[in-house]
C-alpha cells in the first residue's frame, strides 16, 4: 500500500498526457494539495472495525468482539489512540453499558456480558475513540445487534399489517399472534396494548387472544407526517401474577415509498444531457421495486425508469430551457404516484464518468452554451482522492462545451474514491463518487485436518496468509465459529471489515445489504454499486473543511483526570490543592496543585469498572468554598439509530430457532448446577421488583441500618435536614450539623468520607436513599469515626449512566469509565475425563478466538472441540497486517452426529 505522502507526490504530474487539453498544475492547485497535506497532518482520521463473533444474542450470552482501529487514510493501525470506546445501546437510545478498552498498535479486545436486566431488542453497538469525537458522529462504528432473552421469550410474537387508504386517512389493521417457543397459542388471554408512531398514541385499549391465540387491532393515522417507525406496546396475561409485556415494532405506510433523484455531478443543467440516479425507498426505510418514465410539461415521454437493485437504478436526458418534468411511476405494491424531478439551471457544468466499471474509465466535463458564455478562458480543475490520498490531478482552461480524459482503473484506491472539479477559485461546483472493489487485500487459506467431525471431536485449523504480491506475511486475525443452523444468516446483509472499512464508514445513510458488493465481485455488482454511489453521496471528505482549527478533543493515550478549580465568578484558584480519593479493591489517595488557571490533571490512571472517584478541591489557603470541573467525563450525546430498517424486524419471531436452542442449553446448565438460576429471570415477568436500597455503600451491606429512608420518602423535603429532623430517635441538628446521642455524626457519601457541614449542600433530588446507623452493631464496622453514628448518603450517581452534578462546595464525585479487561472465552476440554459428558452442549459459538498471529512464513494453527448440534458449520476470519492489508475469509465444514 502506498504512503499518504508517495501519493500526494506521484498524483502532481500524471495528467499532463492523459487530460486532453490540460496542462500541468498551476499554483492555485498547488497550493490546494499544500493545503489538503497540512489538514491531513493536523486532522488525521480514524476508522474503528469490531469483529463480532455473531449477528445474535441472548441474555446470559456473552458479545466477543475484535477492535480495528485504523488510519482512515493508509487502512494500518492507527497509532493516535491507545483506548476505545464500546457502548451498548437499548431501543430507547439509552446507553447500557460503555466499556474501555485498551489499544495496542490499533487493536483491542473486549466482551460485554449480556446481564437478566436487559429486555428483548434491537440493540446497538457503538465504538469510537475520543478523537473521533472532533468529527462527525456519523462515522463512528454504529451496528444494530438483535438480543433476545431466552425466559421472557416463552412468548413468541408474529405480525402481520394490511393497509388500505381511506380518504387522507391510513386504515392499518393488525394482527398478533401469541404463542410459546413450542408453538402453543396463548388462547382466551387478556391482552392491554398501546399503538404509537413517531411518538404520537394512535389508539390504545384492552382485548382478548382467540382459540388460535390472535388478537386483531385497527387503527388510523391522519397524520400522514407521521409515516415512519412505530410500535405496538402489549401485556399479556398468562396467569393470575403473571403478566408479560412485549413490544412489537411496526412500519407504519401512511408516508407510503418515496422517490428521491440524484443528478449525476450534482445538478441537472439546460441542454446537457446527464444521467439521473434515483431511489425508491418505502416506509421500511428499504428500496422498493419501481418502473415508470419521465415527461415533460408537454406530456412527452423522455425516459424510462426501471430500478436496478434494491429500488436504485438511473436514465439519461438532456433537459431542455424553460421545460419541467416529473416521474409518472408505479410501485411494487400497485401504487401509482408523481414526483417532480428537480429544475435544471439555466446554467451549468456538470461532471460525468463513462463507463466507471471497465478497466479504462472515462472522465466528462461538459457546459452549456450559458455557461461558456460567462467562463470562456477560466480554469477548472480536477482532482481525484480516497480519503485524502490525491491519486489524479488535472487543470483546463474552458474553451469549449466538453472536455474529457481517460483513466486506467488501477489508478485509483480501493473503496471509494471522489473526484471533484474545481473552479478557477477552488471551489467544488460538482462531484461524481467512484467505488473500487478491493484489489490490495491479503490472500487467506483456511484447511481443516478434516472435512467431516463427529459431535465433540477436537478440530484443528491452519491459516496461511500471504501478502498481494504472494509473499508471507505476519498479521493479526480473529476467528469466529458459529452454528448458523440457529441463526437466519443473511451474508449480503452483514457489514464485514471489507465492506465496513472500504465502504459504509466513508458514506453516511443506511447502506442495504452492504456485503453485496463484496461477496460477488462481477460486473453486475460493480455497476450496481457505481449506482449506490450516484444515490449515496454523502462523504466523510469535503474539500470546504480545509480549515486548520482547534479540536477540542485531544487523543487519549492513557487514562486522565483534568478539570478546572474556580472560586466565586469563575475565577481560577491558583495553586490550590486537590486531592483524588479512588475506590475500588484498594483505597488510592493522589494529590496534585492548579497551575495559573486553576487548571489540573492527573495522568497515567489504571483502575478497573465501577471505580468511585471523590475529587476534594482546597485554596492555597485551605479554604473549600470552591468549585470544581471535570473535563471530558461525558459520553457522546446519542443519536437516532442509522440503521432503521433494520428496526422493523421482530425479535422473537426471527430469533426462535435461537432462542430454543438457548433456553435448552440453559436448562441444562441449571439441572447440572453449572449456573445458578439468581443469575437469570424466571420465566416470567410479573412486575420489576427493585431491592429497597440501591447503590448502597453501607459497609453492613445494603439496607442493614436502623433506619432506611428512600427517594419516595425523602421527594417532598427541601433539604436532607428538614427530611430528617423528627423521623429518627436521637437525631437532631445544629447549624446543619448532625449529631446522634449527642455526639456529631459521620457523613458517608458513595463511600467517602464528607464534612459534617456540607449535608445540607446535597441535592435531595440527587438522593436515592439514606441509612441511619444508630446501634453499635452497625457502627463498629467504621471504627473510630462511626462513634457518633453514621449517616450513610447513597446518591443516584450510582446508577448506571447516571450524570446529573450533584453540587457539593469544594467536592466532587464522579464514576469514570474504567478498564474492563476481556475474559477468555471458555473452550472446553472433551479429553478431560471430569467434563460431564450427559451435559448437552448446544453452544452456537463454538470457538471464539480474537488473538490469531501468523509467523514470518504467514502460518498460524488454533484447534478446539465441537460441541453436540451436528450441522455444517460456519468460520470467519477477519483482520489485518501492519502494512494495512485487510483480511477476511469464511469456510465451512460439517459436524455429523455419533453413530449410534
Amino acid at each position: 500500500m502506498k504512503t499518504k505522502r508517495t501519493l500526494l507526490a506521484g498524483a502532481l504530474f500524471v495528467c499532463a498526457l492523459i487530460f486532453y487539453g490540460f496542462a500541468v498544475q498551476d499554483n492555485p492547485l498547488a497550493k490546494l494539495i499544500a493545503q489538503l497535506e497540512q489538514y491531513l497532518d493536523k486532522n488525521t482520521q480514524e476508522k474503528v472495525y469490531l469483529h463480532t463473533d455473531k449477528p445474535f444474542y441472548a441474555v446470559g450470552d456473552d458479545i466477543w468482539f475484535k477492535a480495528y482501529v485504523v488510519d482512515a487514510q493508509t487502512l494500518t493501525p492507527s497509532p493516535k489512540s491507545n483506548i476505545l470506546y464500546v457502548d451498548l445501546i437499548d431501543a430507547r437510545d439509552s446507553i447500557r453499558k460503555t466499556l474501555r478498552v485498551p489499544l495496542f498498535a490499533g487493536l483491542g479486545l473486549g466482551n460485554i456480558e449480556l446481564k437478566d436486566s436487559l429486555a428483548e431488542g434491537n440493540y446497538r453497538l457503538r465504538a469510537y475513540t475520543r478523537w473521533m469525537r472532533n468529527f462527525d458522529q456519523a462515522y463512528f462504528f454504529d451496528r444494530t445487534l438483535k438480543i433476545g432473552n431466552i425466559w421472557t421469550d416463552q412468548l413468541v410474537t408474529k405480525a402481520s399489517s394490511v393497509y388500505q387508504k381511506n380518504g387522507d386517512k391510513q386504515e392499518t389493521t393488525t394482527t398478533i399472534n401469541f404463542s410459546n417457543l413450542d408453538g402453543y397459542a396463548y388462547a382466551d388471554k387478556e391482552v392491554n396494548y398501546q399503538v404509537t408512531v413517531a411518538g404520537k398514541v394512535l389508539s390504545r385499549g384492552r382485548t382478548k387472544t382467540d382459540d388460535k391465540g390472535n388478537i386483531s387491532l385497527s387503527y388510523s393515522n391522519n397524520k400522514t407526517f407521521l409515516g415512519g417507525d412505530g410500535a405496538i406496546q402489549t401485556s399479556i396475561t398468562l396467569a393470575e401474577n403473571t403478566v408479560i409485556n412485549r413490544r412489537i415494532a411496526i412500519v407504519d405506510e401512511a408516508g407510503n415509498t418515496d422517490l428521491q433523484f440524484f443528478p449525476e455531478g450534482g445538478d441537472l443543467v439546460e441542454n446537457v444531457r446527464s444521467k439521473v440516479a434515483f431511489k425508491a425507498l418505502g416506509a421500511d426505510g428499504l428500496g422498493k421495486a419501481v418502473t415508470g418514465f419521465v415527461q415533460d410539461d408537454a406530456g412527452n415521454k423522455v425516459a424510462l425508469i426501471k430500478d436496478k437493485h434494491l429500488g436504485m437504478g438511473y436514465f439519461a436526458f438532456a433537459p431542455m430551457a424553460g421545460k419541467s418534468y416529473q416521474a409518472m411511476v408505479k410501485f411494487e405494491d400497485g401504487v401509482e404516484r408523481t414526483f417532480k424531478l428537480p429544475p435544471a439551471k439555466p446554467e451549468g457544468i456538470t461532471l460525468a464518468l463513462i463507463n466507471p466499471t471497465e478497466d479504462k474509465i472515462g472522465i466528462r466535463v461538459a457546459a452549456n452554451q450559458s455557461f461558456l458564455a460567462k467562463n470562456q478562458g477560466k480554469t477548472f480543475c480536477i482532482v481525484g482522492q480516497n480519503s485524502g490520498n490525491v491519486v489524479y490531478t488535472a487543470k483546463a482552461k474552458l474553451n469549449n462545451l466538453s472536455f474529457g480524459a481517460e483513466l486506467e482503473r488501477s489508478r485509483f484506491i480501493q473503496g471509494i474514491n471522489q473526484i471533484t472539479l474545481l473552479d478557477e477559485n477552488m471551489l467544488p461546483v460538482a462531484e461524481r463518487l467512484l467505488f473500487i472493489a478491493p484489489k490490495d487485500t491479503l490472500s487467506i487459506k483456511l484447511q481443516a485436518n478434516k472435512a467431516n467431525y463427529r459431535q465433540r471431536e477436537k478440530t484443528s485449523i491452519t491459516v496461511k496468509a500471504t501478502k498481494p504480491d504472494g509473499k508471507p506475511v505476519i498479521g493479526s486475525f480473529s476467528m469466529a465459529v458459529i452454528d448458523p443452523s440457529k441463526m437466519d444468516l443473511q451474508p449480503d446483509k452483514e457489514d464485514h471489515i471489507l465492506s465496513n472499512l472500504l465502504l459504509t464508514s466513508d458514506i453516511k445513510g443506511y447502506v442495504e445489504q452492504p456485503a453485496y458488493y463484496f461477496n460477488h465481485p462481477n460486473q453486475q455488482v460493480l455497476a450496481n454499486a457505481d449506482i449506490l454511489m450516484m444515490t449515496q453521496g454523502w462523504r466523510r471528505f469535503s474539500w470546504q473543511n480545509l480549515n486548520v482549527t482547534a479540536l477540542s478533543y485531544k487523543p487519549e493515550k492513557t487514562i486522565s483526570l483534568s478539570g478546572k478549580v474556580t472560586q466565586g465568578k469563575d475565577k481560577p484558584v491558583a495553586n490550590g490543592a486537590v486531592t483524588v480519593f479512588a475506590k475500588s479493591d484498594k483505597i488510592l489517595i493522589l494529590q496534585t496543585k492548579t497551575d495559573s488557571n486553576g487548571e489540573f490533571m492527573i495522568d497515567s490512571l489504571t483502575f478497573p469498572d465501577s471505580t468511585t472517584f471523590l475529587v476534594q478541591a482546597r485554596t492555597e489557603k485551605g479554604r473549600k468554598n470552591v468549585d470544581i470541573e471535570i473535563y471530558d467525563s461525558t459520553v457522546p450525546v446519542v443519536t437516532a439509530n442509522p440503521n432503521r430498517a433494520d428496526l422493523t424486524v421482530n425479535i422473537n419471531e426471527s430469533m426462535q430457532a435461537y432462542l430454543q436452542n438457548s433456553k435448552s442449553q440453559y436448562e441444562a446448565w441449571l439441572k447440572s448446577g453449572l449456573v445458578n438460576r439468581s443469575v437469570l429471570l424466571k420465566e416470567v415477568v410479573v412486575v420489576d421488583r427493585k431491592a429497597p436500597v440501591k447503590n448502597s455503600s453501607n459497609l453492613n451491606g445494603a439496607g442493614n441500618a436502623d433506619k432506611v429512608f428512600t427517594a419516595k420518602d425523602l421527594e417532598s423535603s427541601y433539604s436532607l435536614e428538614q427530611a430528617l429532623i423528627g423521623r429518627v430517635a436521637g437525631l437532631t441538628f445544629s447549624n446543619g450539623i448532625a449529631y446522634i446521642r449527642g455526639q456529631q455524626a459521620q457523613i458517608v457519601m458513595d463511600g467517602f468520607y464528607m464534612d459534617a457541614d456540607l449535608l445540607n449542600s446535597i441535592p435531595v433530588s440527587d438522593v436515592e436513599s439514606v441509612e441511619i446507623l444508630k446501634n453499635i452493631a452497625y457502627t463498629a464496622i467504621y471504627g473510630s469515626r462511626g462513634g457518633g453514628g453514621v449517616i450513610v448518603i447513597n446518591t443516584k450517581r450510582g446508577e448506571s449512566n447516571y450524570t446529573r452534578d450533584i453540587y457539593v462546595p469544594g467536592v466532587k464525585t464522579i464514576r469514570p469509565i474504567g478498564l474492563v479487561p476481556a475474559k477468555e472465552f471458555y473452550v472446553p476440554n472433551y479429553a478431560d475425563p471430569k467434563i460431564n459428558p450427559n451435559v448437552p452442549d448446544l453452544r452456537t459459538t463454538v470457538y471464539w478466538n480474537p488473538n490469531i498471529v501468523t509467523d514470518s512464513l504467514g502460518n498460524a494453527t488454533v484447534s478446539f472441540y465441537n460441541g453436540d448440534n451436528p450441522g455444517k458449520y460456519r468460520v470467519t476470519l477477519e483482520g489485518m497486517d501492519l502494512s494495512g492489508h485487510l483480511a477476511r475469509k469464511v469456510m465451512y465444514y460439517n459436524l455429523n452426529a455419533k453413530s449410534k
